[in-house]
């Protein structure tokens, strides 16, 4: 009742929507190539009629009797608060996530609310004063997949809830989606079981699953074979399947564009830059922009950059040819090993994306990406190498004048920087020249004896060195 309670204050302050808000609202599958609809609660990932993939729709026409301004103010209201699930920074925009779940199914751990960092000192060291980075590694598992996983998990137990048999839920992962999809299906006692490349995937990462309990497989293949081996024993096994091309995660990771916006009081930036793997992240976020315009929410859109890393780059090739084909890669060794994708399931939405938002692709090969993120460290961030393939895909378009030096850009980091310590350990102890990667930045530890003349010499004789 306390819960019930609070609700309902939620909904009786100022400048919330009025009642028409709390009617009923509907989401769906949707074909987005031949049109065909499946309810949510459908254990079906493609179109039955067509192949094509799935996308969820709300009624918009339902949602659109709400002004703009009242979303905005309900948003508000909600954003950060302890009002269960609603401080969530998926579940505070419920009627436009996943309204299908009710509240007591929602499996939560207050994802989302990441902060958008001003980075000031390496936006002046490019020529830009108006750089932020949207930190979403400072999330519950360390990375952006929590925001699609609380919303497919959550949807799973409502299933679970309304008697439908599912014995586990899995995913390939090449460490990521295996750490949030473990993490809430362990707060909801649902099994997990995680497909991984093996020897492909960070100590860090792998221990994540382990530790939350999920079936943790180790597959002598790459994330592509992985990929194709939990397809199959999705179909056959019927275990719910989480990996991207499942649309419910779309719904959760489109709130990234959502939030960055509403911590600009609603001002929408000139450039949204993101690393580009499964491509479900850009799928999300031009999913995210498109709802809010139609919703009066916002008023234009931004552009949109997708970086690859040169080793796994299908989109950019395709890119190169004006999309007028798309082939798989064989995906090549890579220090940014979460996005070492070469046939990515979410390509037919993220070219559709790129096409509507006169989106780029662009590319980072292994020196750039690794310099890259070093780089921005020195100014005090703590980068991924995914985030490093976006930044470096920025330094590019800001030294070529595609972006302005007047732009807001925001440049979206998808992972913790702590998630990847080995690569950085290789950066500065000069160990990545196998890779053909220059260290220009390297930082290495200074062994001294103990004794206080000796630590002297070593201090002033680097500061004079660094001035």
């Amino acid at each position: 009742m306390f819960l019930l309670d609070m609700f309902s204050r939620v909904f009786t302050t100022r400048n919330v929507p009025s009642k028409n808000m709390m009617s009923k609202y509907t989401a769906w599958f949707q074909c987005i190539e031949c049109g065909d609809k499946y309810a949510l609660d459908e254990i079906v990932y493609v179109c039955d009629s067509c192949g094509g993939l799935l996308e969820v729709q709300h009624d918009m026409i339902k949602l659109k009797k709400s002004h703009g301004m009242e979303w905005k103010d309900l948003f508000d209201e909600r954003y950060m608060r302890t009002t269960f699930p609603y401080g969530s920074g998926v579940w505070g925009k419920k009627e436009i996530v996943c309204p299908s779940v009710d509240d007591n199914n929602v499996v939560s751990m207050c994802e989302g609310g990441s902060n958008l960092f001003w980075a000031e000192r390496l936006g002046r060291e490019i020529g830009l004063s108006d750089l932020w980075i949207k930190q979403c590694g400072n999330s519950h598992t360390g990375s952006f997949k929590d925001l699609g996983m609380t919303v497919l998990v959550s949807m799973v137990n409502q299933m679970i809830s309304d008697g439908k048999k599912i014995p586990a839920v899995a995913c390939a992962s090449t460490g990521d989606t295996s750490a949030a999809l473990s993490a809430y299906c362990a707060a909801a006692s649902i099994p997990a079981i995680v497909l991984l490349p093996q020897n492909m995937i960070t100590t860090s990462q792998l221990i994540q699953p382990i530790a939350n309990g999920a079936i943790t497989l180790s597959i002598k293949t790459d994330f592509d074979g992985c990929m194709r081996l939990v397809r199959e024993i999705s179909a056959r096994e019927q275990i719910y399947l989480a990996n991207s091309m499942n649309s419910l995660r779309i719904e959760g990771q489109k709130t990234v564009g959502i939030e960055l916006v509403q911590q600009f009081d609603w001002q929408v930036p000139d450039w949204i830059i993101i690393p580009g793997g499964n491509l479900g992240n850009v799928s999300a976020l031009g999913k995210g922009f498109l709802e809010m315009k139609e919703l009066g929410i916002i008023d234009r859109l931004p552009r949109l950059v997708v970086g690859q890393a040169e080793k796994a780059n299908p989109l950019y090739l395709s890119y190169q040819k004006g999309f007028e084909t798309f082939r798989p890669v064989k995906a090549g060794d890579t220090l940014a090993s979460a996005i070492k994708i070469g046939d990515p399931v979410s390509r037919d939405r993220a070219i559709r994306v790129l096409q509507r938002f006169s989106g780029i692709v662009e590319q980072a090969t292994e020196n750039e990406l690794a310099n890259a993120c070093a780089r921005a460290d020195r100014t005090g961030l703590f980068t991924c190498p995914h985030t490093g393939v976006a930044l470096a895909s920025l330094f590019k378009l800001v030294e070529s004048g595609v972006i302005s030096l007047s732009d807001r850009v925001v440049v979206i980091s998808t992972a913790h920087g702590l998630k990847f310590p080995d690569t950085k350990v290789k950066y500065h102890e000069g160990r990545l020249k196998e890779m053909g990667i220059e260290t220009p930045l390297k930082n290495e530890p200074i062994e001294v004896e103990p004794n206080f003349e000796d630590v002297k010499t070593a201090i002033w004789s680097e500061l004079e060195r660094r001035i």
